[in-house]
Order: structure tokens, then C-alpha cells, then sequence
């Protein structure tokens, strides 16, 4: 699955502090520590190498040594400034303040004990350094999920107790299943519960909004093992490969879809690769880029979104026959 740009932005930031408090690491421990291969920790020192303050001059820039780089081991040399210690302005630090109280309020009591000290601790610190501005902040964070539904969910993470869901996808069919949550995850949009799924005997993110029951079971949940990203949406290899050439105005959807692959192309478009789990939710994205779809193969995909497209606007026709 190909990453988001801000995912590559964090790591990559990330890496520079990692690299200023170690002198020397080779490339597969860094790898190893972020998580990632050895070609793409080359590709992001490759790309910070031609980053840095405005100017761009070469001395403008991070650097590295490069007859240590040559042997494999990455040696950061100039950091232009950006391992220094952060300093938040007072409207910076209240609005980090209000952030972290929100999240506690809303998440605390599901978080597990070393997340959630993390937390106030972090919390407490940021108020006692913010002062009397601090005082005044009284936020509270919008969970997308129904309230009985929140408050179960927050109950079975923090009791480590079995959940049954009633749970509608993406191409609208309902199940019922009971899980082992796991823990909470987050997007820029939305939230997600991490879970075992007794019904299919493996990890499943369950879309919080989508949850139409939730009830706390007696059974304890039982402990299982997941990957580190798990909490990561990726259809699995038997969905079907299916190719979209897009726009340059379309790019967001690498940013947001759940793509294999990215290719850019001269002229500024660009191809990405999606497995497809549910064919009505490659519909659903066609249909909202269709100005920018240039080519969609395999052809059968194509000719199935361009007839539902005909479809809806059949149905547009008649609704404006009858006056509606």
C-alpha cells in the first residue's frame, strides 16, 4: 500500500532527530526502527539531502556525510536547525492544551494505563507552562460514533471485556459479530476500532460511525497478536487489481485511497493501483472524479461505473419529467 505524503513527512522528520542523537547507523537499523525497507530509508535521505531553508543554496541545506553514506551508514552532518527544541508561542501552546484535553475526555478512559500517563503527564506539564490562558480552555472532541456506542466500546477497551457489533460496510450489508477490541485508531477524518473478529478468526479496523449496536459481552477478551499496522486500512491480495489514470487535479486520491502503487507520468497525471474488496465503493470514487479518470482498466470496471453512471442520470431524467 502505497503511504501518504504526511505519513512520509513524520517519518522523515523523525529521522533527523533519530540520526542527530546517534552518531552513525547504518541503513538497515534505521529500517529496522522506522519500520520501513532499506530502499525507502535511501529514498527519504535521498530526499532530505536537497532539503532545507529558503535560499537552497548548498549550504542551506541538510547534509550528510556521503563517504559514509557510500558504505551504508547514514551520518547526519547539518540539520539546518531542525532538532533544536521547540518553542510554542501562548495561542500555539493553548490550542495543543485544548487538543490534549479533548482527547483525554473523550478517549482517556480507553486508553490502556502507559498511553494514558503518557498523556496527562504530557497534559499537566503544557498547563503549568501555558499559565492563566490555559484556565480558560473548555473543548470537547466530536466522536463520530452514537453515544451508547462510544460509551460501549470505552467500556470493553477499558475492561478488557468481549464486544458484539452490529456493523454495516461500505456496500451497505449489516452483520452481527462478536470481537475482541483491541484498541481506538484515528485518521485525519475519521475513527476506527481495532479488533479480532471471532466470525472470520483475524484483525478487522471496524469504522466507528458505521457501528449500529454495540454491547458489552461478559466473556473477557482474549489477547492476539497484530501487526504494527494493523490500524492501517489495506485491502488483502485477493481483492481485484484495478489501474486508474488520473488528473493532476486528482491527486488527492493517492493521498486518501488505499492505493498499491503510484506512477507519475511527464505530462503531470498519474496511474495508482487499488485492490477492490467492494466494487461499489470504486464506484462511489469514480463517479466523484469522473472528470479526471482518463483511463480505468481492466475495461469491465469501466463499462460498469459508466453504466451506473447512465443510471443515475436516467433516474435524474424522470424525476425532473414527473416535476419532482
Amino acid at each position: 500500500m502505497a503511504e501518504r505524503a504526511s505519513d512520509r513527512l513524520l517519518r522523515m522528520l523523525g529521522m533527523i532527530t533519530y540520526l542527530d542523537r546517534h552518531e552513525g547507523v547504518s541503513v538497515e537499523n534505521i529500517a529496522a526502527h522506522f519500520g520501513v525497507t532499506t530502499s525507502q530509508v535511501m529514498s527519504d535521505i535521498d530526499t532530505l539531502w536537497v532539503t532545507g531553508t529558503p535560499g537552497y543554496y548548498p549550504h542551506d541545506l541538510i547534509d550528510f556525510d556521503a563517504a559514509s553514506y557510500e558504505q551504508g551508514v547514514v551520518r547526519l552532518t547539518e540539520s539546518r536547525g531542525m532538532t533544536r527544541p521547540l518553542r510554542l508561542g501562548a495561542r500555539e501552546a493553548v490550542a495543543l492544551v485544548a487538543a490534549l484535553r479533548a482527547l483525554d475526555a473523550a478517549l482517556g478512559s480507553a486508553m490502556d494505563p502507559e498511553r494514558a500517563a503518557v498523556l496527562r503527564s504530557a497534559l499537566g506539564k503544557l498547563t503549568a507552562a501555558t499559565g492563566d490562558a490555559a484556565a480558560a480552555v473548555d473543548v470537547r472532541l466530536a466522536v463520530d460514533a452514537a453515544p451508547d456506542v462510544a460509551v460501549a466500546v470505552a467500556t470493553a477497551l477499558r475492561e478488557g471485556r468481549r464486544l458484539h457489533l452490529r456493523y454495516v460496510n461500505a456496500a451497505d450489508i449489516t452483520t452481527e459479530r462478536d470481537v475482541d477490541p483491541i484498541r481506538l485508531a484515528t485518521d485525519d477524518e475519521r475513527s476506527y476500532l481495532l479488533a479480532w473478529c471471532l466470525l472470520v478468526d483475524g484483525e478487522r479496523l471496524f469504522r466507528i460511525d458505521r457501528v449500529l449496536e454495540a454491547h458489552v459481552l461478559d466473556e473477557p477478551s482474549l489477547d492476539h497478536q497484530v501487526s504494527d499496522r494493523a490500524h492501517l486500512f489495506a485491502p488483502g491480495p485477493e481483492g481485484e487489481l484495478v489501474t486508474l489514470h488520473l488528473t493532476s487535479r486528482a491527486r488527492w486520491v493517492a493521498e486518501t485511497a488505499p492505493v498499491d502503487a503510484v506512477r507519475n507520468h511527464d505530462d503531470g497525471s498519474f496511474e495508482i493501483d487499488l485492490r477492490i474488496v467492494q466494487e461499489s465503493w470504486l464506484r462511489h470514487l469514480v463517479l466523484q472524479v469522473a472528470d479526471d479518470v482518463l483511463d480505468v482498466r481492466p475495461r469491465r470496471v469501466a463499462e460498469e461505473v459508466a453504466t451506473s453512471a447512465r443510471a443515475a442520470l436516467r433516474a435524474y431524467g424522470e424525476l425532473a419529467e414527473s416535476g419532482v
